[in-house]
C-alpha cells in the first residue's frame, strides 16, 4: 500500500514538472498526512517551500497542479510542525562535549572506574564529568572524596551531578576554588562531616569551583555546537531555547551565528550574573535570523533530587530541612525590575512549594493582571493548590519538563510525602490554569529526544511502560495538548509564534517528518518512531 501510495504521486510530480502556466517553488513535500499543530487531525498531504517559507498547503493534486518545484520529497511519513525544546541548555549541553559521561552508572564504584578509564585519554588540565544521580545507586547517599584524593592527588576533579545542582570534587579542586571549612556561602551548601570536608558542594557552593575549570578554544568550542546542533536535528528539534547563557557564551554565539556556522533556532535566556546582565540587559530583546534574546533566566532554589528545592514544610526524609532559598528577596526584586524596565521576559527556575509562591507573589507585585510579558516559571514543578490563581490571573506561562516526573517518580514520595506528592508534577493542572504550557526536556539533565517529552507527557509512564496505569495520571495530558506544548505554545513562550511552532503559509518552514503518527499510535509505540528528516527554513538538516 505504501509503495502504491509513492509510485502514484512520483507519477504525478513527473507528468507536472514542466508546466509553463504553475508558479515555480524550492520544494515540494508529499507524505501520508499533515499535523499543522493548529488541528487535533491531520487533513492533508502536501506542503510547498519557497525561500524558506511556507507558501502553501494543501492536497498533493492541488498543489502539482498550482507548482512545479525544483525538488520533489516524497514520503510514507507524516509532517508535523518542527519540535521546539522550550527549556534547555544547548550551549552548555555542547561545551560539555569532552565530559566524561556519568549518566546511568549505578553505583559510585563505576563512577569512579568511568573516570579511570576516562584519565587515558584525557588531554584537559583537569577531569570533569557529569550525570551521577545517588538516587539510582544502590546506597543512595552522597559519596566523599577519599578516594577521588587517593587516584588524583595533584589534579582537579570536578563531578556535576545529573541536575547540574550539586558537584562532588576532590580536594584539589576546592583548594584551587580557595573553599576551605570556614567558607560559607549564601545560598549553598558545603559539607563537612567530622571535621573535613567531604567534596560535596551544593547549588550556590558550586559557583568557585565552576570557575577553575579552564576555556575551550574557539575552534573546538564551535566543533562542539555543530555537533550538539546536528544531534538535535537527528530528533526532529529545529529550534530551542538556551537557558541561563553567560556573557562570554552569548558573545560567541552571536559571532558563530553571523558566520553562518549554526542555523538551529535559538532563543537564548540570559544568566542572571551580573557581568553578562551588565552587557545585555538593555538591549531589550534582541532577534539576529535564526538567533534571539527574548529573556533572563533566574533562579529561585535549587532541585528536588539534591535536596535543594525549597519546601513550605520539611523533607519527610529529612526532617527540619526545608531545602535553598538561592537569592534574597532584594536581589529577586533587583533582578525582576532589570526585566520589566527592558522589556524583558524573567524566566524563573522554582522547582519546591515555597520557591513557587515566593516567585508567583513576587511577579505578581511587577505585572499588571492580564498582561502580554509572557514571564516564565520554569519546572513549576511542586505548586500548593492555593498559588494556581497566580498563572491565570497574570497570565504565567509554565514551562514544564514531563521526563521530570518519570525520572523523579522512584523517590519523590520519599523526598515530599504522600500527602504533597500529588502536588508535583502537575502539568494538567497547570494548563488548566494557565491556559499554555511550555515543554521541553531540560537537556542535558534529561536526553535530547522530545518524543521523550511527549510520551511521558501522555503516558506518565517509564520506557518500560511502568506504572501500568501511568504515575499520577490524572495529570496527563492529551496527544494534542503534549504536541501543542512542544510547538505553537513553546513558540508563544518566547514570542516566536509569527514565524514559528505551526505549518501555516507565510511560516518558517521547520518541519519534522516522523515514520509513525504519533498521534495515533499505541503509546507504547511513540518511542520508536522515527524521524525521517528534519527541515529548517526550508533545508534539509538530516535524513535518516
Amino acid at each position: 500500500m505504501i509503495k502504491n501510495f509513492i509510485l502514484i504521486v512520483v507519477a504525478a510530480s513527473l507528468l507536472m514538472i514542466g508546466c509553463n502556466s504553475r508558479q515555480h517553488v524550492g520544494t515540494l513535500i508529499v507524505a501520508r498526512g499533515i499535523y499543522n499543530g493548529i488541528d487535533s487531525l491531520a487533513t492533508t498531504n502536501t506542503i510547498a517551500i519557497k525561500d524558506g517559507k511556507i507558501v502553501a498547503v494543501g492536497d498533493s493534486a492541488m498543489l502539482f497542479a498550482k507548482y512545479w518545484a525544483d525538488s520533489v520529497i516524497v514520503t510514507s511519513g507524516y509532517i508535523y510542525p518542527g519540535l521546539i525544546d522550550a527549556h534547555c541548555h544547548f550551549s552548555g549541553y555542547a561545551l560539555d562535549g569532552y565530559k566524561c559521561d556519568l549518566v546511568g552508572t549505578t553505583s559510585y564504584e563505576e563512577v569512579v572506574k568511568r573516570l579511570i578509564t576516562y584519565e587515558k585519554t584525557n588531554k584537559m588540565g583537569w577531569i570533569y564529568g557529569r550525570g551521577w544521580d545517588q538516587n539510582d545507586w544502590g546506597v543512595k547517599v552522597f559519596p566523599n572524596n577519599s578516594l577521588l584524593d587517593s587516584l588524583f592527588p595533584d589534579k582537579p576533579v570536578v563531578l556535576k551531578r545529573i541536575d547540574g545542582h550539586a558537584i562532588l570534587c576532590n580536594s584539589k579542586a576546592l583548594e584551587m576554588a580557595g573553599i576551605s571549612i570556614n567558607t560559607k556561602i549564601d545560598g549553598g551548601i558545603i559539607e563537612h562531616k567530622n571535621g573535613k570536608l567531604t567534596g560535596i558542594l551544593i547549588d550556590n557552593a558550586t559557583e568557585p569551583i565552576e570557575r577553575i575549570l579552564g576555556e575551550l578554544p574557539e575552534e573546538t568550542a564551535v566543533e562542539y555546537l555543530q555537533n550538539a546542533e546536528q544531534e538535535c536535528y537527528a530528533f526532529g528539534l529545529t529550534s530551542v531555547v538556551d537557558c541561563g547563557v553567560k556573557k562570554d557564551v552569548i558573545s560567541m554565539l552571536i559571532k558563530v551565528y553571523k558566520e553562518g556556522k549554526l542555523s538551529i533556532g535559538n532563543v537564548l535566556l540570559l544568566s542572571q550574573d551580573s557581568a553578562t546582565l551588565d552587557a545585555y540587559a538593555d538591549r531589550g530583546k534582541y532577534y539576529q535570523g535564526q538567533l534571539a534574546i527574548t529573556g533572563i533566566k533566574m533562579y529561585a532554589d535549587g532541585a528536588l533530587g539534591s535536596r535543594g528545592a525549597c519546601l513550605l514544610s520539611p523533607y519527610q526524609d529529612m526532617p527540619n530541612h526545608y531545602g535553598l532559598m538561592l537569592a534574597n528577596m532584594q536581589e529577586m526584586n533587583r533582578i525582576a525590575d532589570i526585566a520589566k524596565a527592558n522589556d524583558l521576559q524573567l524566566c524563573t527556575h522554582a522547582i519546591g512549594d515555597s520557591a513557587n509562591r515566593t516567585i508567583l507573589r513576587l511577579y505578581s507585585k511587577k505585572l499588571a493582571k492580564n498582561n502580554t510579558k509572557r514571564w516564565r516559571i520554569e519546572h513549576a514543578q511542586v505548586v500548593n493548590y492555593n498559588d494556581y490563581m497566580y498563572f491565570s490571573n497574570y497570565s504565567i506561562i509554565p514551562s514544564i519538563q514531563p521526563t521530570h516526573a518519570i525520572s523523579d517518580m522512584p523517590w519523590a514520595g520519599t523526598r515530599l510525602g504522600n500527602d504533597r506528592l500529588p502536588t508535583a508534577y502537575a502539568y494538567k493542572n497547570l494548563l488548566n490554569a494557565a491556559g499554555i504550557v511550555a515543554l521541553g526536556t531540560d537537556f542535558p539533565v534529561e536526553g535530547i529526544n522530545p518524543l521523550a517529552t511527549f510520551y511521558t507527557a501522555v503516558a506518565r509512564k517509564d520506557k518500560d511502560g511502568n506504572p501500568k496505569d501511568g504515575f499520577m495520571k490524572e495529570n496527563a495530558l492529551s496527544r494534542f495538548e503534549a504536541l501543542k506544548g512542544m510547538t505553537i505554545w513553546a513558540a508563544q513562550s518566547v514570542f516566536t509564534e509569527t514565524s514559528k511552532g505551526s505549518i501555516e503559509n507565510g511560516k518558517d518552514a521547520d518541519i519534522v517528518i516522523f515514520d509513525k503518527d504519533i498521534m495515533t499510535i499505541p503509546e507504547n509505540e511513540i518511542l520508536e518512531t522515527r524521524v525521517l528528516y528534519t527541515i529548517s527554513l526550508g533545508k534539509v538538516k538530516y535524513k535518516k
